[in-house]
């Protein structure tokens, strides 16, 4: 930490948002005014392909606390969040996304509640003001991700809340490239406590989050937290060579007890082809695993900074 750090950074990753940057600047600023305290704002352009830039450049150069970054590309929420941590220096840091559906005002609860000793303040959504197509799919990721992970998620909880400068520095600490913002929170421990927090309906744009990056975030993150899949392979494997076994059991003592043989050029190859795909899932499964490894071992930076608007911003992380 800085000499001279700000007491909360906020820490903000804009995409698509730039009808909200007025409002979320306005509301931030009245909000951490009022806690008395000193601050910046980070906000950090994921390569937005709207105005984002330019709202960002004009916050601030009209407020000296207010920090801009552009990354070179759209390098996902969860690196552009890796690249607002390492540009702040408050000692404590609130994490919020920019479309408004966290909502400021709730700021100055978490920051109450992290006085009475807590590393970690999380906001958990009472009401989730989301599709319902949205609601399910986030329920089926965190059944899924709770049941073949060793980190248990509460499907409410959001990314929004206050981070002491000890978490921030351990979760930083971690150079992996999956970057879950909150599956890392959880990991690093300290200690957290769960809030209760409104969330506001999406009033401008939607959300980037396709189907098909969902089912991404989701199989990226249980491979990089857990190897409950590669375990699940095995006592698969070694079921069906178990059931196998048994097979050969039942067609010998039934040749000998009745002298005949199993026809069945059918079920043959119905069998030989679910042991093909059997196979080749389970080759498919270890096959992500080295994916992950050779991303790993490239070990190509989390995010590439483009331009910043020059204020307070450290050229060096």
């Amino acid at each position: 930490m800085q000499l001279n750090s700000p007491e909360i950074s906020v820490v903000v990753p804009v995409y698509k948002c730039c009808d909200c940057l007025f409002e979320l600047y306005n509301r931030l600023a009245s909000v951490l005014s009022s806690l008395s305290v000193d601050f910046e704002i980070v906000l950090v352009n994921d390569a937005s392909p709207d105005e984002s830039w330019d709202v960002i450049s004009q916050l601030a150069a009209s407020d000296s606390r207010v920090k801009g970054i552009s990354l070179s590309r759209n390098f996902g929420q969860h690196q552009a969040i890796t690249a607002g941590l390492l540009q702040s220096h408050g000692k404590w840091v609130v994490v919020m996304d920019c479309d408004l559906q966290d909502m400021p005002e709730e700021i100055a609860r978490l920051y109450a509640t992290a006085q009475a000793g807590y590393k970690v303040v999380v906001g958990k959504r009472k009401v989730r003001q989301d599709s319902v197509v949205k609601k399910v799919l986030s329920r089926f990721f965190y059944i899924v991700f709770n049941n073949l992970s060793d980190i248990k998620f509460n499907r409410n909880l959001t990314n929004f809340g206050i981070y002491h400068r000890m978490v921030i520095d351990s979760i930083l600490a971690c150079k992996e490239q999956s970057r879950s913002f909150g599956l890392l929170a959880l990991w690093v421990g300290f200690r957290r406590i769960e809030i209760d927090v409104e969330h506001s309906r999406r009033t401008r744009g939607k959300s980037s989050y396709s189907f098909m990056r969902m089912v991404g975030l989701a199989i990226d993150s249980i491979i990089a937290h857990s190897n409950k899949l590669l375990v699940l392979t095995v006592k698969f494997g070694l079921s069906m060579s178990l059931l196998s076994v048994f097979g050969i059991i039942w067609f010998v003592a039934r040749y000998i007890l009745h002298g005949t043989t199993v026809a069945g050029w059918t079920s043959l190859i119905i069998s030989i082809f679910f042991v093909a795909g059997l196979i080749v899932g389970c080759i498919g499964v270890v096959g992500l695993y080295v994916g992950k490894i050779f991303d790993e071992v490239k070990q190509r930076p989390h995010y590439i900074i483009e331009t910043t608007t020059g204020r307070g911003v450290d050229d060096d992380k």
